[in-house]
């Protein structure tokens, strides 16, 4: 006798801000939805200490128990929160055929991937040590915890241009670290960053150590063409060498651009699947905060419940 296949209404794959408001949306509207939280629940911001600029904490809280609070109140409403990762979608037909920890097949008459971006980081011991503790890939996340202080920003792209620019109108100083001599960078970004007077650039440096016990001391950067080693006393130290989406479970089946992330309809969250939804950074190369994934979960959702009410 062969099992009968789950049949879910709403499928969302990914548990951080933008899942889980999808879920509160969803679950609001009778969709039933079932979240699969994935490799990281809570996503990126389980990774964070504090945060204080997203609305309505005005004390400011920890990435996790955020999270938590999210999670929370999509179950309240309802929603089915389960452990396990998608290791396989079928977006060839509706319902849509979704393999769940290489072994459970659901059907699913919509998705909402909400599977976010990873931060690229350099992949150093001390990352990750100190990953919290004044180590970041975020500068509009964490650079108010750095005003008045030195810190140092590792990049040579438009990413690490924009934050070492925004760091510098709170930070005492900041030292942007360039492996190569020249920045990658577009020119109007580049002009930004020399012509600010706080920022200096080292080109030809690389990390050695981020020092510190508790937190961070100082960097030691070495330059790469003399092996001359420098160490540079800060409190924080930026990673910018860009963000990889969580994609690689679409591809061949959804449009992405040239670096991974999914396209989707302007001013909507709909990929070119009828049925299937993109909400947060795995859409969103631009903004990458909690609050525009919160935004877009909400999107995914009312997309989501339209879709199904034009079936009806």
């Amino acid at each position: 006798m062969t099992e009968e296949i789950e049949k879910i209404e709403c499928l969302i794959i990914g548990s951080g801000p933008a899942g889980y408001t999808a879920a509160i949306y969803a679950a609001r509207a009778d969709m039933h939805p079932v979240v699969i939280q994935g490799l990281q629940p809570g996503g990126q911001l389980t990774s964070t200490t504090d945060v204080d600029n997203y609305p309505g904490y005005k004390d400011g809280i920890t990435g996790p128990e955020m999270m938590e609070d999210f999670k929370a109140q999509a179950e309240r409403f309802g929603t089915d929160t389960r452990w396990g990762m998608v290791t396989k979608v079928d977006f060839s037909k509706r319902p849509f055929k979704v393999e769940i920890d290489d072994n459970t097949n659901v059907l699913a008459q919509t998705v909402i991937i909400a599977t976010g971006a990873s931060a690229k980081w350099l992949g150093m011991e001390d990352e990750k040590r100190l990953s919290g503790y004044g180590v970041s890939a975020c500068a509009t996340c964490d650079g108010f915890f750095y005003k008045g202080q030195d810190v140092v920003v590792v990049g040579a792209g438009d990413t690490a241009a924009e934050e070492a620019t925004y760091l510098a109108k709170m930070c005492n100083k900041v030292t942007m670290l360039v492996r190569k001599d020249e920045m990658r960078a577009s020119k109007a970004m580049q002009y930004r960053v020399f012509n600010t007077p706080n920022l200096e650039v080292l080109f030809n440096h690389e990390t050695k150590s981020i020092n510190g016990e508790k937190g961070v001391e100082s960097v030691t950067a070495y330059n790469n063409q003399t092996n001359e080693e420098t160490t540079i006393p800060v409190t924080g130290f930026f990673v910018a060498i860009g963000h990889k989406p969580n994609t690689n479970l679409f591809k061949g089946q959804l449009d992405m651009d040239e670096n991974g992330y999914l396209i989707i309809e302007a001013g909507t969250s709909k990929t070119k699947i009828p049925g299937v939804f993109a909400s947060g950074d795995v859409a969103d190369h631009v903004y990458r905060q909690a609050v525009t994934s919160a935004g877009t979960g909400c999107m995914a959702a009312l997309d989501a419940e339209r879709f199904l009410s034009s079936l009806k």
